[in-house]
């Protein structure tokens, strides 16, 4: 029974993906989305081969997918567009994609029998899409700003993409590289007796593309863009928990019986109970403190320069009261089966680490943001 269940369900799912992918091809259509309305119908077609409106939303659509594809390179190629080869190539990659996706479905095969293919045209305008690419580096090059740089990066590895090994842009796409990488000594320093570690898989997770960290005792030839310090402070706690205290007075109205009144309902038998709770309120603060000092090496001025912190608090309460216990509830019962308890320095000490990390982490990725 179950796996008749599990089948019924299975059908259904596949039914409403069905239709919603019929739709989705008929409304692409409508649109005038060409493209979209043939890999819709594509897709349905490959769960329900006969499927009726999917074949008659493939036959119109793919001729007018095809034409309008052709029709803007040709357009662009007349143009003076600076993209227009690196266009031609994203437009016959469609082209042979939709053929592709054709050839792998029994039911639109039927309907289109021959797809269009554009292999030729594509590897021959490859190699102008990629000098394309490339004169977009060098443009970006000639300019002095890292973010030039990076776009000179990326221009160059796409023309190494069109063509592997074209001109020198695996040479070129290295120096931009280099040319967009913001360089960053870092120095770690322990100005307490603490032995704390190390904040180093901080500095490890900021590394990324066109961002490097080197330790400002590497002794590196190359003279960093930035000093990043990072100085312990120390780790500081109470001398010892505070304790406070708070009085609440309470008054509940309780059932203790009922009785039968002269035409014959029965009444509840009330009575007023008081109890007076005093609640404990034990706390214990602790922090960890740090000092960031960002430097640009060229103005010797500071770009950053903050101190970050991280607390920690140890806190529990119990309670006492007097009185009648009926008038306490479930939480104030519980707070007076508590006793007196005793911080763990040591829990404070790894809470404050922790939120330091957490905090220098946040304020490093921040700042380095930017670049």
């Amino acid at each position: 029974m179950q796996t008749r269940w599990l089948a019924f369900l299975l059908w259904c799912l596949s039914l409403v993906s069905i239709i919603s992918a019929c739709s989705s091809g008929k409304a692409a259509l409508k649109q005038g989305d060409y493209y979209d309305a043939v890999l819709n119908s594509v897709n349905r077609l490959r769960g329900s081969p006969t499927h009726k409106k999917a074949t008659t939303v493939l036959a119109q659509a793919y001729p007018l997918a095809v034409d309008f594809i052709q029709t803007g390179i040709q357009n662009g190629l007349n143009s003076d567009d600076p993209r227009k080869w690196r266009n031609a190539v994203a437009g016959y990659n469609k082209i042979n994609y939709l053929n592709d996706q054709i050839k792998t479905s029994l039911g639109a095969m039927k309907i289109i029998t021959n797809p269009v293919t554009k292999f030729k045209e594509l590897a021959e305008a490859k190699p102008k899409a990629a000098e394309e690419s490339y004169q977009d580096g060098i443009q970006f090059m000639m300019k002095t700003t890292r973010d030039d740089a990076k776009q000179a990066y990326f221009s160059f590895k796409e023309a190494n993409d069109y063509q592997q090994g074209y001109r020198e842009s695996i040479e070129m796409m290295n120096q931009a590289e280099f040319n967009a990488t913001l360089r960053v000594a870092y120095e770690e320093i322990n100005a307490s007796r603490i032995n704390y570690g190390s904040f180093q898989p901080i500095i490890n997770s900021l590394q990324r593309q066109f961002l490097s960290f080197k330790p400002l005792n590497a002794n590196d030839t190359l003279k960093p863009h930035q000093v990043l310090r990072i100085v312990f402070n120390g780790f500081y706690q109470d001398n010892r928990a505070m304790i406070s205290s708070r009085n609440e007075n309470i008054e509940r109205s309780i059932k203790v019986g009922e009785k039968k009144m002269p035409d014959g309902k029965v009444q509840d038998i009330m009575e007023t109970v008081k109890a007076t709770l005093t609640i404990f309120t034990k706390v214990k603060n602790a922090r960890s403190e740090a000092m960031v000092t960002v430097t640009d090496v060229a103005t010797n001025g500071y770009l950053q320069n903050n101190q970050v912190q991280g607390n920690a608090r140890w806190q529990y309460d119990w309670a006492t009261f007097k009185g009648d216990q009926r008038a306490l509830n479930g939480d104030q019962l519980n707070l007076c089966k508590r006793s007196e308890s005793f911080p763990n320095d040591n829990d404070l000490y790894n809470q404050a680490m922790n939120r330091l990390q957490e905090n220098l982490t946040q304020q490093l990725r921040g700042f380095y943001s930017r670049y």
